[in-house]
């Protein structure tokens, strides 16, 4: 542990900034997972919904700074196209 006080502040507020990366983190893997699986399931209206939530959570973490811009750009084209893919 630290003996200098802002070291000390930089521990806490680096823990807590490692909680909240986490979570949104987890958010997004089961936000594409969700979608995976209604995709595999083949429900337009329920692929449809995990769709737009999918691509709101990817642009959520790239303003977080979670997802650099171009990983974001590539998985929101590949959920796109499966999602076309559904549609035809």
């Amino acid at each position: 542990m630290p003996n200098i006080k802002s070291a000390k502040k930089r521990v806490l507020l680096a823990r807590a900034a490692n909680e909240s990366n986490k979570k949104a983190k987890s958010i997004l893997k089961t936000s594409l997972k969700k979608f995976e699986a209604a995709v595999a399931a083949g429900n337009a209206a329920e692929t449809d919904s995990a769709y737009k939530a999918a691509i709101k959570t990817i642009d959520k973490s790239v303003k977080k700074g979670i997802l650099p811009k171009n990983t974001a750009a590539r998985k929101k084209s590949s959920i796109t196209r499966k999602m076309n893919s559904i549609a035809s």
